[in-house]
């Protein structure tokens, strides 16, 4: 080894060990912390060393009823009526709430990786009306990566950790580092949220029988207006699939793909995907409205 090298390797080690003391330092706070009501804020210092991010938020989901709101890191981003609209069903497409939906298992997933080939074009992405993490500003996110971790009693929770626009995605070390303090993360949150449950009476009217609310949603999505493979397309657009995916998934052609979609369009009396946004998301509301006032 060159000096060069031998002269800035204890440089190098004391930088390193500096970290590591300030990592264990953290997970001390933590430690220390379990059971308040600001445990998530020291996760969310104690992963700060690990890798920089400017926006957090931990969501809970049930298997009926409304998702639970545990933890607030967006600061002064003020998402206002768009988390009220992802509470009351805009969830329902977002990839981490399906990941907990048809279960993966618990660890860190970056979205892009759990996501449907379009879903980051799509409008639920795009649309700052129904996105609690995005601003007026459309794509204000450059990634989002969340642990999926599983709660006492069966509850899925996600702890999303996020980057906005202008800042790098998270790079392969700064991946790993977090996905290797993946123990610590659900552990604490483990003991933080011990016996959580959906806070709702509404809950089993809104979810059915023991029908999932995912699929009851798009089950009754227009009904009484389209066929049965295109409300599964719907499903599909809605959810961020491409035509070539959807075509893939159901072994059709992607022409018979095109014209369910043109089909759906016309018995729906619109003509961008935009609007059967907005129809599905009227949808949602209006059943769990409805649900709540026959509790």
């Amino acid at each position: 080894m060159g000096a060069a090298a031998e002269a800035g390797r204890p440089a190098a080690m004391a930088g390193g060990a500096a970290a590591g003391g300030e990592w264990l330092a953290e997970i001390g706070a933590v430690i220390a912390r379990l059971g308040e009501p600001d445990l998530p804020e020291r996760l969310d210092a104690a992963l700060r060393r690990l890798a920089p991010f400017d926006l957090s938020v931990i969501f809970a989901y049930p298997a009926a009823g409304r998702v639970l709101h545990l933890h607030d890191g967006l600061g002064a981003h003020r998402p206002g009526a768009a988390l009220a609209a992802y509470l009351d069903g805009a969830y329902l497409l977002d990839p981490f709430y399906v990941a907990c939906a048809r279960p993966v298992p618990p660890g860190l997933y970056r979205m892009r990786d759990i996501a449907p080939d379009a879903f980051f074009e799509g409008e639920y992405v795009n649309n700052w009306e129904v996105h609690p993490c995005i601003s007026m500003e459309s794509g204000s996110l450059s990634e989002e990566i969340g642990y999926v971790v599983e709660l006492p009693g069966g509850l899925r929770a996600v702890y999303s950790l996020m980057r906005s626009a202008g800042q790098p995605p998270f790079d392969a070390a700064e991946f790993e580092r977090l996905s290797g303090a993946e123990p610590i993360v659900r552990e604490a949150l483990r003991r933080q949220f011990p016996r959580l449950a959906a806070p709702e009476p509404a809950a089993a009217a809104l979810a059915g029988a023991a029908e999932p609310v995912l699929d009851r949603a798009f089950a009754t999505f227009c009904a009484g207006l389209l066929s049965t493979r295109e409300r599964m397309v719907t499903q599909m657009v809605l959810r961020g699939h491409s035509t070539h995916s959807v075509a893939a998934l159901f072994g059709i052609a992607e022409g018979t793909v095109k014209n369910h979609r043109k089909s759906i369009y016309a018995k729906l009396g619109i003509a961008s995907q935009q609007e059967l946004f907005s129809l599905f998301l009227t949808h949602v509301l209006t059943e769990r409205n409805t649900a709540e006032l026959a509790a």
